[in-house]
């Protein structure tokens, strides 16, 4: 199934070499910023925020007005339609008709596809559930090339809920694709990466290895990226608070680093840094959010310039077969055409990725 729009809801659609044209792009907008003031004259932007965010939506709505656009939408649901019933296909399909490019962020996976499937205009995921976060993996991604001036042949180290964490999902995904990267994966038994993504990594030629120690793993490491346990993926807060505190990065810890690893964090932060870690050089988190202004000033361009079509279905459709993840879209919006990749018994959900084993008599 395609659209006749191009769309960005996981970064992997897209080739490595349209990353790396984003990724140059946004460099030469650091240095002429003039040049691009007026690039989106004329242009709205629709921002539909289901969840709450602050980076990913202001650094969003300064990079449309750094390029001379304007911007609608709502950063809370309740003072939509949507706190009335609408389906997130009404809500699309009438906000998509008045822009020219459309941001959503939602807390069910999948929801970024979903919204594409019916839209008037490119649609860009600004993180669905704990699924993906392509933009911050854009950030992520320009961050490591300005400050480290390469993306391949590195150690990365992931700290934190790998389970939930879209960013990370993301991220490892991207760098899975440039040559001899090799992961560490810092997490609780319960806090695993997913298979998938680790599926990703092998399929792409990566390496990586599972560790529960943050003080056996810095000091191998090029850049760590820390994440907080996310309270809100958790089924109940006796669950999150077993978990809220075992990684925390102090100035100690970061004694065991090498002096050219770097720390990064897609915020918001919790406790899982200590405060007196901001004033160590090796900690960018903070200009790593900047980055992201210039990164997404890159892709607002591309997407209102590009008139690639984009494919969001290309499994088999079926309708006697259900996605098993509760927190998938297509169990929220039934209406969903059920599209699953695979063959025999084992199919992969389009929206979700969540693998479905069939049972046969």
């Amino acid at each position: 199934m395609f659209s006749d729009y191009p769309h960005l809801i996981d970064l992997n659609d897209y080739p490595v070499s349209w990353w790396n044209g984003l990724l140059k792009q946004a460099e030469e907008i650091i240095k002429n910023p003039a040049l691009y003031a007026n690039s989106c004259k004329g242009k709205i932007m629709g921002t539909l925020f289901y969840e709450p965010s602050t980076r990913t939506q202001m650094s969003f709505q300064t990079a449309m007005l750094r390029l001379g656009g304007t911007i609608i939408g709502f950063d809370n649901p309740q003072t939509s339609s949507v706190a009335k019933g609408e389906n997130l296909k009404d809500t699309t399909k009438i906000v998509s008709g008045y822009s020219d490019v459309l941001v959503i962020r939602h807390p069910v996976m999948g929801s970024a596809k979903a919204a594409a499937l019916t839209s008037d205009c490119p649609v860009i995921n600004a993180g669905d559930g704990g699924h993906l976060h392509p933009t911050q993996t854009l950030t992520d991604l320009m961050t490591l090339k300005m400050e480290k001036g390469k993306l391949s042949g590195l150690t990365i180290g992931l700290c934190g809920d790998l389970l939930n964490g879209r960013t990370v999902h993301s991220l490892c995904k991207a760098m899975s694709c440039y040559e001899n990267n090799h992961f560490i994966m810092i997490s609780t038994k319960a806090l695993k990466m997913p298979s998938y993504i680790k599926d990703k990594i092998r399929a792409n030629g990566g390496t990586y290895e599972e560790t529960e120690s943050l003080e056996k793993a810095i000091p191998k490491l090029d850049m760590l990226y820390m994440t907080r346990i996310q309270r809100e993926r958790f089924a109940n807060e006796e669950e999150y608070l077993a978990q809220k505190d075992t990684y925390i990065l102090t100035t100690k810890k970061m004694n065991l680093a090498r002096p050219d690893m770097i720390v990064m964090h897609p915020l918001p932060r919790v406790d899982e840094i200590e405060v007196a870690v901001d004033d160590d050089t090796r900690a960018l988190y903070f200009k790593q959010a900047k980055y992201g202004m210039y990164i997404r000033m890159s892709l607002i361009l591309t997407m209102l310039q590009s008139n690639v079509k984009t494919q969001l279905l290309a499994g088999d459709l079926h309708t006697g077969i259900a996605c098993k993840n509760k927190n998938c879209i297509t169990c929220q919006e039934t209406y969903l055409p059920k599209s699953f990749i695979g063959k025999g018994s084992t199919l992969t959900c389009e929206y979700c990725d969540e693998r479905l084993l069939l049972q046969h008599e």
